[in-house]
Order: structure tokens, then sequence, then C-alpha cells
């Protein structure tokens, strides 16, 4: 199988909410927008891939979400201060990444991750 394209799907309950959870509070930015104009379907980039938040359904149930960002504890901070539910607050792991998790409004968790310089993802592993 060749993969030229991926994205996260999501069908909550209710898709304006967690577009604009996704949109406002995380700060993702929109690919696209589809669909009717009463009831859009909304793409964002995450990262190198895509996720998108469009039709209803009955929760995030078995979806999580990895995202790497620069600074775990600022984004802490942030999404703190913003009232997103903290699941397990900013911690080193055994494997080396400082984690946090998080809930978007519909229960699906989120890992937020940073990747410290000393790290081994860090390193090329060409040379």
């Amino acid at each position: 199988m060749e993969v030229l394209s991926s994205r996260v799907l999501l069908r909550p309950p209710d898709p304006r909410r967690t577009q604009a959870f996704y949109r406002d509070v995380l700060g993702l930015a929109v690919y696209r927008e589809f669909g009717p104009a009463d009831a859009p379907g909304v793409v964002f980039f995450l990262g190198p891939g895509f996720l998108e938040v469009s039709g209803h359904g009955a929760g995030g149930a078995g979806v999580m979400l990895w995202l790497q960002v620069r600074d775990v504890r600022a984004e802490h901070g942030r999404l703190a201060a913003a009232g997103v539910p903290i699941v397990r607050e900013p911690r080193e792991e055994p494997w080396g990444l400082v984690e946090m998790w998080i809930e978007d409004p519909d229960g699906v968790r989120i890992v937020v991750v940073e990747v410290p310089e000393t790290h081994p993802l860090r390193r090329d592993a060409r040379t």
C-alpha cells in the first residue's frame, strides 16, 4: 500500500463546539472547510497531517491524538488558563519524552508531547 495522504477523522456529537476547541483553544490552522454553509466540516493542519472534524457521532471512543509541541509546560499554562481539562500534568516519561494529557470537549484524549534536545528522536540517524 502506498499512502499518499492521511488524516484523523472525528465525528463528535456537537461538531461546532469541537471545531471551536481545535480552532480557538488549541489554535490549529484551518486547511479547508467543506459541505453545507450551516454545518460545514473543517479540516485542520495537524503538523504534517490533518484532522477532520465533521458530521455527527457518539464521541471519540478509541481515538487519541498525539501532538508534539516545543514547550509542554508553556502549553500547560495556556491551556489550563483557557479551562481545558488537564487529565495529567506534564512530566518526563521513562522513555525520555515530556508528556501532558488533556481532553477535548467530547472526551477525546490528546497527548501533548515535548521532545527534549537530548532525546534520540532529535538525533540524525543517517550519521
